[in-house]
């Protein structure tokens, strides 16, 4: 795996962490579930980042070496990275965003 197609594998779990956190939040909305947005956003992203992997290795039918195993867990812990620092930074400004215009 190239640093290009861990890059896109890195793109493609953050677009789709936001897009099936927002649709888990609804669920749990939905039946009146309490749930921690935050906890909630880093296990879709690890399960997202897992899977996505999962499917490249299978995909591309490459062998699984140290080099490999190391690029695969660093996408599943900057996954989660991103998926908390940029969900918590997002929200940070929707909050800020509606005070300001409440004043």
């Amino acid at each position: 795996m190239n640093i290009d197609t861990f890059l896109f594998l890195m793109l493609a779990v953050s677009v789709l962490t936001g897009l099936f956190t927002e649709a888990i939040k609804k669920v749990l909305d939905g039946a009146g579930k309490k749930y921690s947005t935050n906890l909630l956003t880093g296990a879709v992203s690890v399960v997202l980042a897992v899977a996505i992997a999962a499917g490249y290795v299978i995909m591309t039918d490459i062998i699984l070496n140290d080099k490999m195993a190391v690029m695969l867990i660093a996408l599943v812990l900057l996954s989660w990275l991103c998926a908390m620092v940029g969900y918590d930074k997002v929200m940070q400004a929707v909050t800020q965003v509606k005070t300001n215009k409440l004043k």
